[in-house]
This record gives structure tokens, C-alpha cells and sequence, in this order.
């Protein structure tokens, strides 16, 4: 049994210790925001925060978690109000969608390190998450906005 903390609350998982926390928080915890990728740290769709870092969920084992805190797109804020959430919606950054859980919680982890991250380091920390749609400009401007905004 793995114990460890989801956006504040404490759970268990029965689950073996090396499944990939991304199961855990989808089939066993419910928590369908973040979503599958690749299953290779390549594309960072599954991107959560591990005690305050951004975190490939399908390439951390659920074992690798126990006691430490973990974050999702849910638990960012509690109604969906969070500054990067406001600006996404604000700079219109969504086009299909799939991979923007993982693109706000990556943003989030930058903006709680570097409050005032230029685009360079903006766009050097957000290469690590792939948007399929081409949508890295107005990703940007949104992280730029949440940052003047916050």
C-alpha cells in the first residue's frame, strides 16, 4: 500500500509500486484532467506537479510517491480560477485541448519558481511539453498574461 498526498488529501494506493502514478490518478483516484501522451516523457501531456516540480506522471512509478505530495490540473485551484487558468482562457490558447492539463501545470511550476520568467526562459521551460495543434505563441502570451496578472 502506497501512501501519499493528491492535491491535499491524503490516499492510498493498492496498486503495484511500479505502476505509472498516471494510472493511479486516472483509474484508481478518479482524476481524469491529466491525460496520456506518449508513455515516454516525450510530450508532456502528463505533466503534474511531485512536491512542487513539474513531473512526467507516466514515467513516475506510484511507488516512487509514497509520502510525497502530488498535484493535478484539479488540484491547481479549487474552481478553475487559477491565474494560468483565467489567461488560457483569456488568450484563447486551447485548440484541440489534450495537452493543455499538462502545459498549465508546467507553466504553474515556472511561474511559482521565476514570478517574473522573460519569454526566453518561458519558452525554454515549456519545451519540454509538445502542443500537437502549434499553439506555443499564444501559450506565451497566456503564461506572460497569468505572470502580470497573478
Amino acid at each position: 500500500m502506497t501512501q501519499f498526498t493528491v492535491n491535499g488529501e491524503a490516499v492510498e494506493s493498492g496498486a503495484p509500486p511500479e505502476t505509472a502514478l498516471l494510472w493511479v490518478l486516472r483509474e484508481h483516484l478518479g482524476l481524469t484532467g491529466t491525460k496520456f501522451g506518449c508513455g515516454a516523457g516525450m510530450c508532456g501531456t502528463c505533466t503534474v506537479h511531485l512536491d512542487g516540480q513539474p513531473a512526467f506522471s507516466c514515467l513516475t512509478q506510484v511507488g516512487d510517491v509514497a509520502g510525497r505530495e502530488v498535484t493535478t490540473i484539479e488540484g491547481l485551484s479549487a474552481d478553475g480560477d487559477h491565474p494560468l487558468q483565467r489567461a488560457w482562457v483569456a488568450e484563447q490558447v486551447p485548440q484541440c485541448g489534450y495537452c493543455q492539463s499538462g502545459q498549465i501545470m508546467r507553466a504553474a511550476a515556472l511561474l511559482n519558481e521565476s514570478p517574473d520568467a522573460d519569454e526566453g526562459e518561458i519558452r525554454e521551460a515549456m519545451s519540454m511539453n509538445l502542443c500537437r495543434c502549434g499553439t506555443y505563441n499564444r501559450i506565451v502570451r497566456a503564461v506572460q498574461r497569468a505572470a502580470r496578472e497573478a
